[in-house]
């Protein structure tokens, strides 16, 4: 089993983050929104850099649970989430606002719900 201590870290930072994505996400209601002006953008950008924290962090969950947790929590997509950091980190001007809307409406939800569930278990 990995370090208690450092799993309970990384599932904290993720859900940080989860909740920071629904904060700035309260005024997007549409991908169209994210490119209505200048701050709408700059939103875009802050998601998008929680959405590589993200990644990062459960590339480092994947490594220290040995690949646990596809297995165990199959309803969540983590090698995509995964593959969606490297997207994001390595083909920034490639960026589709509406794959981010998508993930944010979608599939942030899930793997809240997934964070949480394993919380409580290690506890």
């Amino acid at each position: 089993m990995p370090d208690h201590e450092l799993l309970i870290e990384i599932l904290k930072q993720i859900l940080s983050s989860i909740n920071t994505i629904g904060r700035r996400m309260k005024t997007i209601n549409a991908s169209e929104d994210f490119l209505k002006n200048d701050r709408n953008l700059e939103r875009l950008d802050s998601i998008c850099m929680q959405l590589i924290a993200l990644g990062e962090s459960i590339k480092n969950l994947d490594k220290i649970t040995k690949k646990l947790l596809p297995k165990k929590y199959p309803e969540f997509e983590w090698k995509k989430a995964m593959a969606m950091r490297d997207i994001l980190s390595h083909h920034y001007f490639d960026l589709n606002s509406d794959i981010v809307f998508d993930v944010c409406i979608n599939e942030i939800p899930k793997l809240k719900k997934i964070v949480k569930l394993i919380l409580v278990s290690l506890k």
